[in-house]
């Protein structure tokens, strides 16, 4: 069993976690595959979901297929995610994104969000 040392899981201060934000620990590839994510976000009638990742090619297509499947708009934060390999990033990027939601950079998204008020 791995053992990490105290606190190795905890978010920066800048992402300014508050008390009402959901926390998921992702145990497969997909955020929302054996979590309650979908069921948390539904009942709060969120109907978008933007994603990031380390692992483009598996741990972001991954929740961004399954975001998709139950039912999200679905958009990517294309310059807030990265591969170990650049071919299985870029073959997201290019070839499976595009299908599955609208893409953007991390600036162009809060700049759409902020115009709509959110």
């Amino acid at each position: 069993s791995d053992v990490f040392p105290p606190g190795w899981a905890d978010l920066l201060p800048e992402l300014d976690q508050q008390p009402g934000d959901i926390g998921v620990t992702k145990r497969t590839w997909g955020a929302f595959a054996s979590t309650d994510l979908e069921a948390q976000l539904k009942a709060r009638g969120v109907t978008q979901v933007v994603i990031t990742g380390v692992a483009t090619g598996t741990g972001v297509e991954s929740t961004a297929r399954q975001a998709y499947e139950a039912g999200f708009n679905v958009t990517l934060a294309v310059d807030a995610m990265t591969d170990a390999n650049a071919e299985a990033h870029h073959y997201s990027l290019n070839q499976v994104f595009p299908k599955l939601g609208e893409t953007g950079t991390a600036q162009e998204i809060i700049g759409l969000l902020a115009t709509r008020g959110a």
